[in-house]
């Protein structure tokens, strides 16, 4: 095995939780809900037909019925939104860059009109990584500061200021981001 695949094999084998379990802190969804401690790790890829929206402001971003949504366990979903459904326009390259163990090295944008400017704001996989495919055409938004909504339900942000999942409504927790949840 090369370094490479070395270093993705341990950081693949430090989640404890995977799905397969919930945790005895979950909350037990109420009905209509569903656990985010049932989504799966590995995360698994999924098209999203609600309606997105994202806008900043009056300005609309983005709107679609063809996103996907990734799942992965202790994470509320992330949206990856076609970039043909977004204003390409506002969107500038923004320094800087991570990588996931599951979908590869991702790209950061910046929102940018007129004078208005959001600092790595959204991100993209423009070359996943194998199983995530579906990704590479499309770009997902951190909601601290933008106004997104889910088959118009109010998106409220995952805790912590890395990670991008949106919580809905429909989502029971609690959620990997906040103080202590390192490990999850």
């Amino acid at each position: 095995m090369n370094s490479d695949s070395d270093r993705l094999a341990s950081a693949r084998a430090q989640w404890q939780w995977r799905g397969e379990d919930r945790p005895p802190f979950a909350d037990v969804p109420a009905s209509g809900q569903i656990s985010i401690w049932d989504f799966p790790r590995p995360p698994k890829i999924v098209h999203e037909p609600r309606e997105i929206v994202v806008r900043w402001g009056s300005t609309e971003v983005a709107r679609t019925r063809a996103a996907w949504a990734v799942r992965e366990t202790s994470h509320p979903p992330t949206f990856y939104l076609p970039l043909a459904d977004v204003q390409r326009g506002l969107l500038h390259p923004a320094g800087g860059g991570s990588f996931c163990e599951w979908k590869g090295p991702a790209r950061y944008w910046n929102l940018v009109d007129g004078a208005r400017c959001l600092e790595q704001v959204a991100w993209s996989y423009p070359h996943p990584m194998a199983g995530a495919e579906p990704l590479a055409d499309c770009v997902a938004f951190y909601a601290h500061h933008l106004d997104c909504s889910v088959g118009g339900a109010r998106v409220h942000s995952q805790p912590g200021g890395f990670y991008g999942g949106w919580i809905t409504p429909d989502l029971a927790g609690p959620f990997k981001g906040g103080p202590g949840s390192g490990a999850w």
